[in-house]
């Protein structure tokens, strides 16, 4: 028996090597992995681990450990030991550099837990960020018994927030509409609240919620700890830290601090008619667990997945045609495990925040360079690696150019995996698999099948392995010809195609007058697709060609609209005629 599995074994590794190739990737493109070693170590950032920080209570490390986080980013090593003081603070980074356990973790170790009353409020722009943040607080706070912590947002049953707020909560994470709605109500009370935190402050502002926000602040305590977290610092912002901070201690991540040094970013020159066929050539080489793929439109968002669907992925749409209650469950499809790729527009992406994106895939280069940074940060995160592959059309190449010099960033050109090496990967993937299920004693019941059909036929084991493998790889995927079309790689030559001779809608004949279609003739006349009338020398209108098989009616009906119409050139300008 063990010798039968040993020669399996020893099969399949071979079998990967037939059914693709035995030729290995080029260093560089092999999972672009091919580093400077000399580079990674001179970009490596000092590193501290959260139990050597001072002041993080031993429950809150257990949880962390627990969620595999084991160094701090800048910002937490910046913020933490702030807030721990008890003083306001401004912090300045990027969406996903550990924002909400910056300020998440002090902010726990702040709350009384005999005290049921609410003790501290985090507001956040959008539901999914708000769901999101509470789901963090509450699992840093894992072994912290005592302390419950309530999201409230549109959209849900508010009675349903109510119940839970009268039956003792004492942190809050909400949007400011639904939280001022509770205050005006009277079902949310902030005698007792100590910590305010305004996560995406910007984000915030730019969606019209500076009135709910002084709102919400006039009707704090004054004697409270407020930490504002934001992208950027706008004028508005400012002015709101003047107004209701005092002595706030300002923390700036650098331009160096905040590059995503943790994301692998690539593009690839793919001509439009291509994208689709490229993109999923690039999931079956890479294979990653959850993806986020950006479109530019609603539509193209809709056709996308409709085309990975087809294809076998388990893909999900976002966009702002989406009701509530789609939108919750598309979310909650892909943040529980049961879809593998959201394909989203910018805006109706603002504030997902979802834990293990191993790639972004960006179908459509975003005309706003901001949002390609937004983008991209969503992987990567707490120190996990993560990659961002662009596809992009000849005449998107400038835009690609602007966002490598305003984000000082490098974006390295990738080759399109071949079909040799997509069935490569696969092969890789299921040998993996196989030997995983032999180690595990998991084909002991198949073993005496395949024994008796090698006895029985004249197929090898090799070639029976072989075949399975085909079956659960599917078809062997084609070469790809790029042959772009000529609109992507020169849009413009059409035009001077025209002027060239091509005889194009502002071409003119040798006399300085239009032709062809609704054009000049020549003499005055236009030669019988336009109007049927033309304007000579002398600005008077005389019949042509064009109406020769019109019905007398037509023609007599025309000739009475352009002598009531025509007038001299110089009375059109506004030129007085001399005397």
């Amino acid at each position: 028996m063990s010798n039968i599995l040993d020669e399996i074994k020893k099969n399949i590794e071979g079998i990967s090597e037939a059914v693709s190739g035995t030729k290995e990737r080029d260093p560089k493109r092999a999972d672009h992995k091919g580093r400077d070693k000399k580079k990674a170590e001179a970009n490596e950032e000092v590193k501290v681990r959260y139990d050597e920080a001072e002041g993080i209570d031993e429950r809150v490390l257990r949880a962390i450990t627990e969620m595999g986080f084991e160094y701090m980013s800048p910002i937490q090593r910046a913020a933490i030991p702030v807030m721990m003081k008890g003083v306001d603070i401004i912090g300045q980074a990027q969406t996903g550099t550990g924002k909400t356990a910056a300020f998440g973790i002090p902010l726990l170790q702040k709350i009384d837990p005999d005290n049921r009353h609410l003790q501290a409020v985090v507001l956040c722009p959008t539901r999914e960020l708000a769901m999101q943040a509470a789901d963090d607080i509450r699992s840093f706070g894992k072994y912290m018994h005592g302390i419950k912590v309530l999201p409230v947002y549109g959209g849900q049953d508010i009675s349903r927030q109510i119940r839970a707020l009268s039956s003792g909560v004492q942190i809050v994470v909400g949007t400011p509409g639904r939280v001022m709605d509770h205050m005006r109500r009277h079902t949310m009370k902030m005698n007792d609240v100590r910590v305010l935190v305004l996560d995406e402050a910007d984000e915030m502002l730019d969606m019209g919620f500076r009135d709910d926000i002084e709102t919400i602040l006039d009707g704090m305590p004054e004697e409270k700890q407020t930490a504002l977290f934001s992208a950027t610092m706008p004028e508005p912002i400012l002015q709101i830290t003047r107004k209701y901070q005092h002595d706030a201690e300002y923390i700036k991540m650098t331009p160096k601090e905040i590059t995503v040094k943790s994301i692998e970013q690539y593009y690839y020159v793919v001509p439009s008619n291509y994208k689709e066929e490229v993109l999923t050539r690039l999931i079956e080489y890479h294979q990653p667990v959850r993806s986020l793929v950006f479109c530019n439109t609603k539509r193209k968002v809709d056709e996308l997945t409709g085309i990975l669907k087809n294809k076998g992925y388990r893909a999900e749409g976002l966009h702002g045609d989406l009701s509530q209650f789609q939108r919750d469950t598309v979310m909650n499809l892909f943040r529980f495990g049961q879809a593998d790729f959201l394909i989203a527009t910018d805006v109706a992406a603002r504030g997902i925040d979802v834990s293990g994106v191993t790639a972004v895939f960006n179908y459509d280069i975003p005309e706003d360079i901001e949002y390609y940074v937004h983008r991209i940060g969503r992987t990567g995160r707490a120190g996990k690696s993560g990659q961002s592959f662009s596809l992009v059309s000849p005449r998107e190449m400038y835009k690609l150019r602007d966002i490598e010099r305003i984000c000082h960033t490098k974006i390295e050109e990738g080759e399109i995996p071949s079909a040799k090496e997509i069935t490569r990967a696969k092969a890789r993937k299921i040998f993996a698999e196989v030997i995983d299920l032999i180690e595990a004693g998991e084909i002991t019941d198949c073993l005496e099948f395949l024994n008796d059909k090698v006895a029985e036929d004249e197929y090898s084991i090799e070639q029976l392995a072989a075949g399975l493998m085909r079956l659960k790889m599917g078809k062997a995927p084609e070469e790809l010809d790029l042959k772009p079309r000529k609109r992507d790689i020169y849009r413009g030559q059409r035009s001077r195609d025209r002027r060239e001779g091509r005889g194009g809608r502002f071409e003119k004949d040798s006399h300085g007058r239009r032709d062809g279609q609704g054009r000049g003739d020549g003499k005055g006349r236009r030669d019988g697709k336009g109007s049927g009338y033309g304007r000579s020398r002398d600005g008077k209108y005389s019949k042509d060609r064009g109406m020769r098989d019109a019905s007398p009616m037509h023609k007599k009906a025309s000739a009475d609209k352009f002598r009531r119409n025509a007038r001299p050139r110089t009375e059109k300008l506004g030129v007085r005629k001399e005397k």
